[in-house]
């Protein structure tokens, strides 16, 4: 069978190339990891993930084959100091999509077979002990991460999504609109919890299997009426979650005005986007982080997209490093 995905590993030159050297100051792209070096002090690991079959599939947005790209260039550019040196986390590399979406049919078959192929790449990564943080394509790809997590600690996890849609859809042929339904189908989801949901795009099928499956969730509906408060949630959903292992989803979809593959002018700010990283980022039992969804057009976009990953994922790492 033809294989539709591949994978290329990033190396030290790579980085550096991208990297604007600067006489005194250290660049995170000087500091960080690649598989080509010693890499043993690395407790993280980030790749990409440059596809969009899985959103188109589910009727969403081309365009979140960029979002990887131009996170890095900005991630490497970052200052390395005392409060992130960049020493821990290893580049590994990139999935890309050979092919172009062509109809749902295929996509949803296409996806499967990039479930296989994620899972084979982050799965000997995840053994070695580092925790993935996976950037760029659809909220499809959260799929194969939990179970591959899952597997390699022989037992269900926890996670917790940031994110207007739960992506609980049925299971009809896998797109970005149903990874958590199979990941909890399939016995690699335990309990999961979602934070600001928008009333209005989430079906009423959606809404009773959340309650049906007794799933913590909140709607960002509420935080406009101050019927609840989105900071009191973060600290309320984060001692809920953090009993067991979990892992921790962003969707980009849930940020106002973010080029996304479900673009909306309403939703959370880039700071409390920022504060929920930071938040559900402190503790041990954090298994990955997942940023998808993200699809720039054009340069400023890219700009916006590429900076704004730059700083969940920074937050991610400072936050969670404290707690190791």
């Amino acid at each position: 069978m033809k294989a539709n995905f591949e994978f290329n590993l990033f190396s030290q030159k790579a980085l550096f190339d991208l990297t604007s050297i600067r006489n005194g100051e250290v660049k995170l792209g000087e500091k960080l990891l690649t598989p080509d070096a010693d890499y043993s002090k690395a407790k993280y690991f980030i790749v990409g993930i440059s596809e969009d079959i899985g959103p188109q599939s589910n009727g969403g947005f081309a365009g979140s084959t960029k979002a990887f790209s131009t996170f890095l260039k900005r991630f490497v550019n970052v200052q390395s100091n005392q409060f992130l040196t960049g020493e821990n986390t290893l580049i590994l590399g990139e999935i890309y999509s050979k092919e172009l979406f062509d109809s749902v049919e295929n996509g949803r078959k296409k996806v499967e077979e990039l479930d296989f192929f994620v899972e084979s790449i982050i799965s000997p990564w995840i053994k070695k002990g580092l925790k993935p943080i996976v950037i760029g394509g659809g909220h499809n790809n959260a799929f194969p991460i939990i179970k591959s997590i899952s597997k390699s600690i022989d037992k269900a996890i926890s996670v917790i999504n940031l994110d207007p849609h739960a992506d609980f859809r049925p299971l009809e042929g896998r797109h970005s609109g149903n990874p958590f339904s199979y990941a909890h189908s399939q016995g690699f989801l335990s309990k999961y919890a979602i934070l600001g949901l928008h009333q209005s795009y989430n079906s009423q099928f959606i809404l009773d299997q959340l309650t049906l499956n007794d799933f913590e969730f909140s709607f960002f509906d509420d935080y406009l009426t101050k019927e609840a408060d989105f900071y009191s949630d973060l600290r309320h959903f984060f001692s809920s979650i953090s009993v067991d292992e979990y892992g921790v989803e962003l969707d980009l979809d849930s940020i106002a005005y973010m080029p996304s593959s479900a673009f909306s002018p309403s939703g959370i700010s880039i700071e409390e986007a920022r504060s929920y990283i930071l938040q559900m980022g402190k503790s041990k039992k954090v298994q990955y982080l997942h940023l998808p969804e993200a699809a720039p057009k054009n340069e400023n976009e890219e700009a916006i997209v590429g900076k704004t990953l730059a700083y969940l994922v920074a937050d991610f790492i400072k936050s969670n490093q404290s707690a190791i």
